[in-house]
């Protein structure tokens, strides 16, 4: 009974003069969330993902499944490594600029230590 259903969709579909079409959906939608500042899929971020299902009776809340536990660890350690990134760019930055005092004073004493003129022989114009 199944394999002659199965030949008879077959054989029905390849008569048809429409495609068929075996692709995931999981991506539908992705570029409508992109451009509109959501996540790539409903279930990165978001209220239905970032809150708990379900609390006590009584208000208590309750406690964080493994997957918000995941999520939240990965968030730290982004958070941690943004800092850490930020910091060396602020070192680099500090380096920087005392290399360009550096290379400014050392102008000036190379300067400095030039051969000048004597008197102002040179520098007055007669009339």
């Amino acid at each position: 009974m199944a394999a002659t259903i199965r030949t008879l969709c077959c054989t029905v579909l390849k008569r048809s003069s429409r495609s068929f079409t075996t692709t995931c959906g999981a991506r539908a939608g992705l570029k409508w969330r992109m451009e509109n500042g959501l996540s790539r899929t409903g279930s990165e971020y978001g209220p239905l993902t970032d809150l708990p299902d379900w609390s006590f009776a009584d208000g208590r809340p309750a406690p964080p499944l493994k997957g918000q536990l995941r999520r939240r660890q990965e968030r730290e350690m982004l958070a941690k490594r943004i800092v850490d990134l930020n910091a060396e760019v602020d070192k680099g930055m500090e380096t920087w600029m005392s290399k360009q005092e550096e290379a400014i004073t050392m102008e000036h004493h190379r300067k400095s230590l030039l051969l000048k003129a004597k008197g102002n022989l040179y520098s007055k114009k007669k009339k």
